[in-house]
């Protein structure tokens, strides 16, 4: 009998696990299923172009309807699992449908985090994750007039740029120094709280959350410890992701900051993998796991996660990356830096110009490099940053020597 092939998570990921076996021959049968009524779809635009209605909602979508047609794809939308059997190879689906598995993939993405104070759920308070969040926002952006971010991060930040391209006042609330400043370090971040507040997004650094004030039963304001009240028609909160497992630890299997995966996307089950924001990865380049919950992820792990599913060789140890797009500066970050390494930054060009490279360093090596609206050099700094060989510091920052002959 033919072999059947289960994902759970029509997402992004899930799409592309689906892409990649029929390109890589599977003949059985693959179905997908969803929570969501959308078929996949890409997220990075929800808070990009889509959000800003620069783009249309038919280009968000991985493929139209009809490739999963064409591809003997079977796609349950609208009813999400609730269980898996390990022992009889079977997922149960909400509306009571149980389906038989040979493999079974999950790439079940991940939730927004949820802000824990008093006024949390008063309407007006947002989130960003799917398309319906999406459209709520661009409604409530186009007739608020203050709008209050919770979290400086890379959707508070794309948030306030669309908040403020749609006329409203913008104030972010950063629990750290400055935004950004977990994941850039506190130099390169402050390129970014300049670039915002050039286009008059304001910030409240060091400052956390006590309530959100109500009037009439709806959002009034931001109330911080510090006492402070910010006025504010709408509230977004964007305080990071939490990877959707409750399914997987159901099962028994192992979890830690996702669903714990080996560098073949498999998990302790012979017959289970997991990919995209759900799976917490071994990096072999880096000798860690990783849960990073980036597009990059969501895109190329589930190749690997085919191959695997049927029986091939496969790993994935592609260098870490992601990508943003606020204002008029746009990047590419390539490689990942641990927390408390110290690493020396390196600049590439001049800041002021809107056009440099910025690298972070470790004992001459390259850690990280990050492209700003300079694209032909993606593949060099990811080539640089896999090489994990010494450079010289001095060459590296000279835009007339070639990123390929840098090393010491």
């Amino acid at each position: 009998m033919d072999s059947v092939f289960v994902i759970v998570g029509a997402g992004l990921a899930g799409a592309a696990a689906a892409e990649a076996l029929r390109a890589r021959g599977f003949d059985g049968r693959i179905v997908l299923v969803g929570a969501e009524n959308e078929l996949p779809y890409d997220r990075p635009p929800l808070s990009k172009d889509y959000l800003q209605d620069k783009s249309e909602k038919a280009k968000l979508y991985v493929h139209p309807q009809e490739w999963y047609g064409e591809h003997d794809i079977e796609v349950r939308l609208g009813a999400g699992a609730t269980a898996i059997d390990r022992v009889a190879h079977e997922v149960t689906l909400e509306d009571g449908e149980r389906i038989h598995y040979d493999r079974l993939l999950l790439t079940t993405g991940a939730s927004p985090r949820r802000l824990k104070v008093p006024g949390a759920d008063l309407d007006g308070v947002k989130y960003l994750r799917d398309v319906d969040d999406c459209e709520a926002l661009k409604a409530v952006f186009a007739n608020a007039h203050r709008v209050v971010i919770i979290g400086g991060g890379w959707i508070g930040l794309e948030t306030a740029a669309a908040a403020r391209a749609a006329g409203c006042e913008v104030t972010v609330i950063v629990r750290g120094e400055l935004p950004l400043a977990t994941v850039l370090g506190s130099e390169v971040a402050q390129h970014y709280a300049v670039l915002h507040r050039r286009h008059g997004v304001e910030f409240r650094l060091g400052a956390t959350v006590d309530e959100i004030t109500a009037e009439s039963g709806r959002v009034a304001g931001v109330r911080l410890a510090d006492g402070t009240v910010l006025d504010a028609d709408v509230v977004v909160v964007g305080i990071g992701a939490v990877a959707n497992t409750a399914l997987a630890e159901t099962a028994g299997l192992v979890i830690d900051d996702g669903v714990v995966v080996d560098e073949h996307l498999a998990t302790t089950d012979p017959d289970i993998f997991a990919a995209g924001d759900v799976a917490n990865s071994y990096y072999p380049h880096l000798g860690l796991h990783l849960r990073l919950g980036h597009w990059s992820a969501a895109r190329r792990q589930p190749k690997v996660a085919a191959a695997g599913m049927m029986g091939q060789a496969g790993a994935y140890d592609n260098i870490p990356y992601f990508f943003s797009d606020q204002w008029e500066l746009g990047m590419e970050y390539l490689g990942y830096v641990p927390k408390g390494t110290g690493a020396e930054v390196i600049y590439r060009g001049d800041v002021a110009t809107g056009r440099y490279l910025v690298f972070w360093l470790a004992s001459d090596r390259v850690l990280a490099g990050m492209n700003v609206n300079i694209w032909h050099l993606t593949g060099a700094i990811r080539t640089l940053v896999a090489s994990d060989a010494r450079v010289d510091p001095a060459k590296l920052t000279d835009p007339a020597i070639a990123l390929d002959e840098v090393f010491a």
